[in-house]
Order: structure tokens, then C-alpha cells, then sequence
């Protein structure tokens, strides 16, 4: 893989509600996603930050083409309490943005 290749950025999100019904999620996200970092060669953590605005919870990640995104949620939604994902919106711009909330 060229270093100069640009690979596709997505934002995981988690919603303030879902954050402060499991408070230890937030810590368990990180390290789930450093551990994934050492899996997968090419997945990077960018940013993690606390949105304001929304009181979402943001980490933005740059993904190989060869990592599927759905297949990294459901093994992250085996270590976390139950919670739904909402999918990318087609229409929005770049990044894509997965949303955990909790089930309703």
C-alpha cells in the first residue's frame, strides 16, 4: 500500500444518554479500539473528543478498504451493554458517522 494513499475516515459515536447509563463504556470503547489497532494494520484512532454540542462521545478512525465496518461494531456490541447501532446516513458528507444508543 502507498504511504500517500488517503484511507476512508469514519466517525463512531456515542450517544450522551447511552454514556450515562454505562458510564465504564467509554473506557471499554478505547481499549477495545487500541486492541483492535494491533489486530488490523492500517486502523488508526485519529481523535477521540467529547462533542459539546451534542454530548456525544467521537472517535474518529481511518480504516482500511479491507476492514468492514459492520463486522467491527458487532464484535465491539459483544463487549459492551445492549445497544443499538444507527447506520450512516448516505446522503450526509464525509466522514461516515455509526451512532451507538441505547435500545428502545
Amino acid at each position: 500500500m502507498d504511504s500517500e494513499e488517503t484511507l476512508p475516515v469514519v466517525e463512531l459515536r456515542v450517544t450522551q444518554h447511552y454514556s450515562q447509563a454505562n458510564p465504564w463504556v467509554i473506557q471499554a470503547i478505547s481499549g477495545f479500539l487500541s486492541a483492535y489497532f494491533m489486530e488490523y494494520p492500517g486502523f488508526r484512532v485519529l481523535r477521540h473528543a467529547d462533542e459539546a454540542s451534542s454530548g456525544m462521545h467521537v472517535w474518529t478512525c481511518e480504516i482500511p478498504a479491507s476492514l468492514k465496518m459492520p463486522r467491527l461494531l458487532k464484535r465491539l456490541q459483544a463487549d459492551i451493554p445492549p445497544s443499538k447501532v444507527v447506520p450512516p446516513d448516505e446522503s450526509a458528507s464525509s466522514p461516515t458517522r455509526y451512532i451507538i444508543d441505547t435500545v428502545t
